[in-house]
């Protein structure tokens, strides 16, 4: 396993959401910086907030290359995928008080039959994935947004060495609530402006953490706009999406 998330604390409004540090034995965090894909793998997207993706679903042969060129992120993808994270996953949440109805287990036999008749939450089938995610430290930004609807947890894991992060410049994730009541509810993720949010609380951008949260109706979150000078430098983040079917949305 390589995530230990007994640090995890969540604040419960207005949406769950929460922190982990130390996320990991600083051994395998340092071969995760050691290994993190080089700039010219990643898509990069300019009209998002200067964000740079390489994912499943950007750049995605560059993704899976590289994947299978590296033991530990193979290892870490075959962990990811496994039979074991999900539920991990909401093991933690449920004894948070977080309880989402699901347990991620794989559908086999009986469980299999049954999630082609509606009603049981529980045979919903899950998946699991991650990407790799970096913004310029020059401007870069993500805009208020709840995630998409099939989207159920995220967890945000900071990719940096200590010291190598100026937390004056910005770079953490804000939890937002819009100024507006008529904008509380976005189950279909609109984007949205930034100044028609308050920032009710900020994740600063530190080593060897992860913020956590659960997507709902109101999980606003952005990150505002860096404001340092150095394009070359990264706020790198590995994000990883537990998601249920577009059918089940």
């Amino acid at each position: 396993m390589f995530f230990n998330l007994d640090s995890l604390k969540m604040r419960y409004e207005p949406f769950p959401i929460g922190l982990a540090q130390p996320l990991m034995e600083p051994d395998t965090y340092n071969q995760f910086l050691d290994s993190f894909p080089a700039k010219e793998l990643f898509l990069h997207m300019p009209k998002f907030g200067d964000k740079y993706v390489l994912s499943e679903k950007f750049n995605p042969k560059n993704y899976h290359d590289y994947i299978r060129s590296r033991p530990i992120w193979r290892e870490f993808h075959d962990w990811i995928k496994g039979d074991a994270f999900t539920p991990f996953i909401l093991d933690t949440l449920k004894d948070r008080y977080i309880d989402l109805g699901l347990d991620g287990k794989p559908l086999r036999g009986l469980r299999r039959l049954r999630r082609l008749f509606p009603g049981n939450r529980k045979d919903i089938r899950l998946n699991a994935r991650f990407e790799f995610s970096m913004l310029s430290a020059a401007g870069g930004y993500l805009l208020p947004h709840t995630d998409n609807a099939n989207k159920i947890i995220t967890l945000v894991i900071s990719m940096a060495r200590p010291g190598e992060w100026n937390e004056a410049i910005g770079g953490g994730t804000d939890v937002l609530r819009p100024k507006d009541v008529r904008h509380a509810f976005n189950h279909l993720n609109e984007q949205a402006q930034f100044a028609d949010f308050e920032v009710l609380d900020s994740y600063a951008f530190r080593p060897n953490q992860a913020v956590l949260f659960v997507k709902t109706y109101n999980s606003w979150h952005s990150v505002s706009p860096i404001t340092g000078n150095d394009p070359n430098i990264l706020r790198r983040t590995l994000t990883i999406n537990i998601e249920k079917p577009k059918w089940a949305s």
